[in-house]
């Protein structure tokens, strides 16, 4: 998610980055971008106007403590991990910075991301200004004024993507086992889903009323529908699915 930010701020010619990372991928970088493999060969005296904190959970509480090392009075951290509560982070940190917490998804890597954003007590309104300039550079961007509310984010648009992905996985399955050859089913149900998708993104209507007008009655969608919209199938399953996923966040965060 880290790399997709980045790649956001080369394409649209946001001011140079430091990029942290002891193995980053060939050619993210532009010319006047420096990398360094890790915080302590950051150059003493180097004063950003954000740090982004994109690293996994396993060494995340290692990198903020040498961040807190490192970082100077007046920048704003912008964390995009997940569960992580911004309490928690300026402890880690220290010296209690300014912290912008940020859910976004997998689409930012082509820059159809949405991202929900919650700003800590001590963020500045340029801060703010500022993460939303950087987290727009890969898709749509929304605020929420309860940090709360990012666990459910979280469950739905976080790990929302994987969800559609099964369903292209179970749709691709299903045609298969309907007789159709392996790469037509795998074409059929890509290009459902992205075609479907594509059409809720530019329709002024809502999800229910799309429905509606694919579901003919007494049609083959309405025998289809049937079954999924039994309330112990996907109804149950999906607010099931949603819920365990924020209780997951809601626990990362008290670690």
């Amino acid at each position: 998610m880290g790399g997709a930010l980045f790649g956001g701020w080369v394409k649209y010619g946001l001011a140079p980055s430091i990029l942290v990372d002891p193995m980053p991928p060939p050619g993210i970088a532009r010319d006047d971008d420096i990398i360094f493999p890790s915080l302590p060969a950051v150059p003493s005296g180097f004063n950003p106007a954000a740090v982004i904190l994109a690293v996994k959970p396993q060494i995340a509480d290692a990198v903020m403590a040498a961040l807190g090392r490192v970082l100077q009075p007046g920048a704003v951290i912008l964390s995009i991990m997940a569960g992580r509560r911004i309490a928690g982070i300026a402890e880690a940190v220290g010296g209690d910075p300014p912290v912008v917490r940020a859910m976004p998804n997998t689409p930012a890597a082509i820059g159809q991301g949405i991202t929900v954003a919650f700003a800590g007590s001590g963020v500045t309104e340029a801060q703010r200004d500022l993460c939303n300039i950087l987290l727009a550079a890969v898709g749509e961007v929304a605020w929420v004024e309860d940090e709360a509310l990012i666990d459910a984010v979280t469950a739905v648009s976080g790990s929302g993507p994987a969800y559609v992905f099964l369903l292209a996985e179970l749709l691709e399955q299903a045609a298969i086992a309907e007789g159709l050859p392996p790469p037509l089913a795998r074409l059929l149900a890509r290009k459902t889903i992205s075609g479907a998708g594509a059409l809720l993104d530019t329709s002024p209507e809502d999800a229910a009323a799309l429905r509606r007008a694919v579901t003919s009655p007494r049609g083959t969608t309405e025998a289809a529908l049937g079954v999924l919209m039994d309330p112990e199938a996907w109804p149950r399953a999906v607010n099931t699915a949603v819920r365990a996923a924020a209780k997951r966040a809601e626990e990362l965060g008290r670690k």
